[in-house]
Order: C-alpha cells, then sequence, then structure tokens
C-alpha cells in the first residue's frame, strides 16, 4: 500500500558537491582524441554519435540513427519571429516568409581547437581577451597583454581554445599538463605547478647548440574562460623532421605545439587538465514510522485460499473489500513445526518522490528489501543529484 508523507523542515538539505572531471586530449597526425575513446560502431552506423574523433556530443541526439535520417531542429516563420542564433535578422526579414520553415542541425560537438599568429597578423580572438588577459595580472605579470615581457597584440603565439562542457567552472589550477613528443619520445613538457597561470617548462631542453633551462615561461593558462595562450619561441629538440609552419621542416618550438598540419608526422602533442564542476544535491531524509507501513494491497499479504473481494456486496450498491481477510503470519518461530505469533510484517524496498500534485519524480530503490515490523521504525537517506 503507498502511503504518502510530507517531508518536514529538518528532512532537507541542499547541498553541492565539487568534482574535479580528468580530461587528456592527445593529438597526433591531424586528429584529436579525447580520454582514449575510439568510435563506437552500432547497428546502423560506424559512429553512433556522428561527430568526429576528439569531440564529444553535446546533446547525443541521433545515436545510431542512419545518415539519411537524422532529426533536426525548426522553427516555423510566424508572428512570434522566433528563430535561431544563427540566422541573422536580415537573414530572416529576406529569406524565409510566414509558415516557411526554418531548420538547423544535429548533432552539435565540441573539441579543443588551436590556433597559430604569426608577427603582425590580424588577431580578434586575442584582442577580445585583452580585458581578461590585465585582470589576472594580479596573479602574475606574464598575463599582460602588453609588456615588458611581450606584445600579445604583434608576437608570435598560438592560441588553445578550450570548450566549457570539458571543465565545467573553471579549469583546476594545478592541473594542466602540456607534453611534446618526437617520434614517440617526450622531449619537453609545460605545467602549471604554481598554480598562478605561468605554464612553465618542467626541464632543461637542448636544440643542439642551445640550452633553455628548466622554469622558463613558455605560455599562460587562463582558468575561468579556458583558454591557453603559448608564446615559447626558442626550439626545444634538435628534430628537424616537420613541418610546422608550412615553411619547410624546422626545429619543433611551444608555439608550434598541437600544429594541426598533416606533415608534421613525426610530432604528437598531449593536453591533460581538470576541471571544476559543480553537481547541486538535495538529501532526503524520509522516514517509517513505527506501527506505520505494515500493510499492504498486495495479493500475496493474505492467507492463501481467502476471496480478496467481497462481490455480493454489489446487490446492495456498494463494493467492498471483506473484513474477514486475514494476513499471512510469515513470523519465524525459533521451534520446529510451530508458528509464532502472529505479527505484521512488510518489507520495503523502494521510495517513491512526488512533487506538490503527486507526481512521481523519482524512485529510490533498496538494494535489499528492509524488513518492517510493527515496533520498527527507520530513516532512509536519500541523495538526489540535480
Amino acid at each position: 500500500m503507498s502511503s504518502f508523507y510530507k517531508f518536514g523542515l529538518n528532512d532537507l538539505f541542499y547541498n553541492r558537491i565539487k568534482t574535479y572531471p580528468a580530461n587528456d586530449f592527445v593529438i597526433y597526425n591531424n586528429k584529436v582524441f579525447y580520454n582514449y575513446r575510439s568510435e563506437e560502431t552500432g547497428s546502423h552506423s560506424n559512429n553512433i554519435l556522428h561527430i568526429p574523433s576528439g569531440h564529444v556530443s553535446l546533446y547525443e541526439l541521433n545515436v545510431d540513427r542512419p545518415s539519411d535520417s537524422l532529426i533536426y531542429p525548426f522553427v516555423t516563420k510566424g508572428g512570434s519571429l522566433d528563430s535561431f542564433s544563427t540566422i541573422s535578422t536580415q537573414n530572416f526579414n529576406s529569406n524565409f516568409l510566414f509558415g516557411d520553415q526554418i531548420t538547423g542541425s544535429y548533432p552539435l560537438s565540441a573539441s579543443i581547437s588551436s590556433e597559430r599568429y604569426t608577427v603582425g597578423q590580424s588577431r580578434p580572438k586575442i584582442q577580445a581577451l585583452r580585458t581578461a588577459l590585465d585582470s589576472y595580472q594580479i596573479w602574475n605579470k606574464n598575463f599582460a597583454y602588453s609588456s615588458s615581457l611581450g606584445d600579445k597584440s604583434n608576437q608570435e603565439l598560438r592560441l588553445i581554445s578550450i570548450p566549457s562542457i570539458f571543465y565545467g567552472s573553471s579549469i583546476q589550477k594545478g592541473s594542466v599538463s602540456l607534453k611534446f613528443y618526437v617520434s614517440g619520445t617526450q622531449v619537453a613538457e609545460l605545467n602549471d605547478a604554481t598554480k598562478n597561470g605561468e605554464l612553465r617548462q618542467t626541464t632543461s631542453v637542448y636544440d643542439g647548440s642551445t640550452t633553455t633551462p628548466s622554469g622558463t615561461v613558455a605560455g599562460v593558462v587562463m582558468y575561468n574562460e579556458g583558454f591557453i595562450i603559448l608564446t615559447g619561441s626558442w626550439n626545444i629538440a634538435d628534430h628537424t623532421s616537420d613541418n610546422y609552419t608550412g615553411d619547410g621542416a624546422a626545429k619543433p618550438r611551444w608555439i608550434d605545439y598541437s600544429s594541426l598540419n598533416t606533415t608534421s608526422v613525426s610530432s604528437s602533442y598531449t593536453l591533460d587538465f581538470k576541471g571544476t564542476n559543480y553537481v547541486p544535491t538535495i538529501t532526503m531524509l524520509s522516514h517509517a514510522p513505527k506501527g506505520e507501513l505494515n500493510h499492504s494491497n498486495n495479493p500475496t499479504f493474505i492467507t492463501y485460499g481467502q476471496q480478496l473481494h467481497q462481490t455480493s456486496s454489489l446487490t446492495s450498491g456498494r463494493y467492498a473489500e471483506s473484513t474477514q481477510l486475514t494476513p499471512k503470519n510469515i513470523a519465524s518461530s525459533s521451534f520446529p513445526n510451530t508458528d509464532a505469533e502472529f505479527e505484521k510484517i512488510t518489507y520495503i524496498n523502494q521510495i517513491g518522490i512526488y512533487d506538490e500534485d503527486k507526481n512521481l519524480i523519482a524512485i529510490a530503490k533498496l538494494a535489499n528489501p528492509v524488513r518492517k515490523r510493527e515496533n520498527d521504525e527507520y530513516t532512509f537517506k536519500i541523495k538526489l543529484d540535480v
């Protein structure tokens, strides 16, 4: 039998869990691999998520659907003037009539991206980060947009963009690591062990003629915005097999890191970091009071062979359950071939959570049913992640 109980003031606790999801990217031969995941093959598609390697699906729609039968979002142009944010006002007014269907496409996915800027090249993304970069100067002077350490509006650099779906609220300080490999051998690494946004070399590097010491700053990481800016322009290995810039084979530098260039077949890169994600949680205390919850409408609750419904009462204009039903006694006796004194016993195996309109919104299932006798009382602790 279902019984409803209202949570009291001291039965609900609101909190949040702070998590640090780990992210591992591997970049090689113009491909990105995320957390060592491989493409999954389904019944209707060789790639069930229909997304490129190294990406995550934002909504996970069209899972294992044929490529010619994908669902898509659409809006019908009407008096409300609703449209997609990707449709400009001019396009909406000029190219669509009232009643026309404006469509989008699924799936949508996200991954890291890398862009290299040569000296003097236009860089609107870097310019858009100027205010944020200058605000980080309270942590470290290497963040300055323009200073004696470099002018980010003009100097050669690389911008790595990390979508927030990978890190949540911010990148965890001290968790960032960038490794540069040549022919499978690690030649250099950067990390933010100081937790102030600086990306420093962990060891000294030698390019055949010059040694750059460990601790040299090669870039910065913007924890809240999800950007990494690399400015290290010194050679980090004596290797000239790869064409990083399109101008011929050259020795690798940090600004060549994660270069998505198909001719850089000897070089590979890894990017590791942890995010900071907050998960709202509700802890609920559900009580099973003493002397209650000891009856069940399950037919097996009564002794076998009894008539559950009093059908003869229909002639009097009512339909009622028989008052003579005897619950089955499942209390065990300590003596063989002897029945124990009757005791109403039920077993609680799940708890339903309802809203104020008695709509079922969640079910908490117990790993093992809990025996409930009339003199027993329990409090079940339930946690719901929102």
